[in-house]
């Protein structure tokens, strides 16, 4: 039995790594403005995840996938704090980016979104905001920094994931506001880890990345 768990966590931290690695790769390719394959770095992360929990035989309370202690995971110390604070920081960026770059922040995220986004669909939009928000938590919060923290320290797969997270967001567009734009998505994924951190639990990060990216997008056809 000893045996069969070594062999079982070396197994899983090769398919870490290994997938973690993929992943890198992929989302930097965002730095040439006409690469294409970035965005796949989350359907790895996805695959990975669920290879990796069975490799290592992860299930019940210890899955970092869990619907059944969702209530749980919300009554513990801090987390709803940070479940809204994507709200607070999503509609700051947006009112400072107002003010820095005029209307150049909002066409900015409209444009690097609007590929995947049906702004003129409402219903078909909405499924789009869930699904995204959950295959990115699945593969970066529940893959990347989750399986992660077992190789490496916190704080260092809070960062490496959260810069990647980031870079895989990069699109063209002036200097400042590409870089103001993906400094807001790095905090933003630093806050999704915390929860995580906090959750074990990459459901209770989605409601959060799902709730900051809603009300911003509302907030955005709304006011701006």
């Amino acid at each position: 039995m000893k045996h069969q768990q070594i062999a079982n966590d070396k197994k899983s931290t090769v398919l870490t790594l290994t997938g973690i690695i993929v992943m890198i790769l992929l989302a930097v390719t965002k730095v040439v403005p006409s690469s294409q394959i970035a965005g796949y770095s989350v359907f790895v992360g996805i695959a990975f995840f669920f290879i990796t929990e069975a490799a290592a035989k992860t299930g019940g309370d210890q899955s970092g996938l869990r619907f059944h202690t969702i209530v749980a995971d919300l009554k513990k110390p801090g987390v709803v704090f940070w479940l809204l604070l994507p709200v607070v920081s999503g509609l700051a960026a947006l009112v400072v980016g107002k003010l820095l770059f005029s209307g150049k922040f909002v066409a900015h995220v409209l444009g690097r979104t609007g590929s995947i986004l049906s702004f003129d669909k409402p219903v078909l939009l909405i499924g789009q905001v869930v699904l995204a928000a959950f295959g990115e938590e699945i593969a970066y919060r529940g893959f990347f920094f989750g399986k992660g923290v077992k190789l490496f320290p916190v704080w260092v797969c809070a960062v490496v994931s959260s810069a990647v997270f980031a870079a895989g967001h990069i699109a063209p567009g002036d200097l400042r506001v590409v870089v103001y734009d993906i400094a807001g998505v790095f905090i933003d994924s630093l806050i999704f880890s915390v929860i995580y951190h906090k959750t074990g639990n990459c459901v209770i990060s989605t409601f959060s990345h799902i709730l900051g990216n809603a009300i911003s997008m509302a907030a955005v056809f709304t006011f701006f």
